[in-house]
């Protein structure tokens, strides 16, 4: 249970892979301007994604008068996985966006997780699956099958990282956590 304090701080993750969501889904919630690290994406093809985020995002929610919510998205290329102790030190949970059109959305779980726990054992998070509306063959039991093999029971969402009420909720659900 958080015990809050005047002007208590919150430091919360946002991961994933390259394409998820996490930039988007800070600029949804964010009450600053997000900080963000965006650079041209060399990798595109052509795609609608043109920019990847190459230290962090960054920005703050006020959740009431005496807790700021600080949020950081982390890059998702695997390159930059060093990343994640640096920004993550303090951090009480994290947001995992996968993005359900992807092919290897997977092994994108898989990976994500490992990360967390090797760069923050212990650190408690849910899971957003973005984009389910572009992915006709995605199923949620197929990611709760993966998650039960990893031995793990996360709360999973299916979210739209632009909604701010569906970010918010995911949000929401990583505070109940702690």
């Amino acid at each position: 249970m958080l015990t809050p304090e005047p002007d208590y701080a919150i430091k919360l993750l946002f991961v994933g892979p390259v394409g998820a969501g996490k930039t988007t889904a800070i600029r949804a919630i964010a009450d600053t301007p997000p900080i963000s690290t965006d650079v041209p994406w060399t990798d595109a093809n052509g795609g609608s994604k043109q920019t990847t985020t190459v230290a962090f995002d960054y920005s703050t929610i006020r959740l009431d008068q005496e807790e700021t919510l600080h949020v950081y998205g982390l890059p998702g290329q695997h390159h930059l996985d060093f990343m994640a102790p640096i920004v993550g030190r303090g951090a009480l949970g994290a947001v995992l966006l996968l993005d359900a059109s992807s092919a290897v959305m997977h092994t994108d779980c898989v990976h994500s997780i490992k990360e967390l726990q090797r760069s923050s054992p212990g650190l408690k998070f849910v899971i957003g699956v973005t984009k389910a509306d572009l992915a006709p063959r995605f199923s949620m039991q197929t990611l709760h099958q993966l998650l039960q093999q990893m031995n793990l029971a996360v709360p999973i969402f299916s979210i739209d990282s632009r909604d701010r009420a569906q970010v918010m909720q995911l949000v929401r659900a990583l505070l109940l956590l702690l």
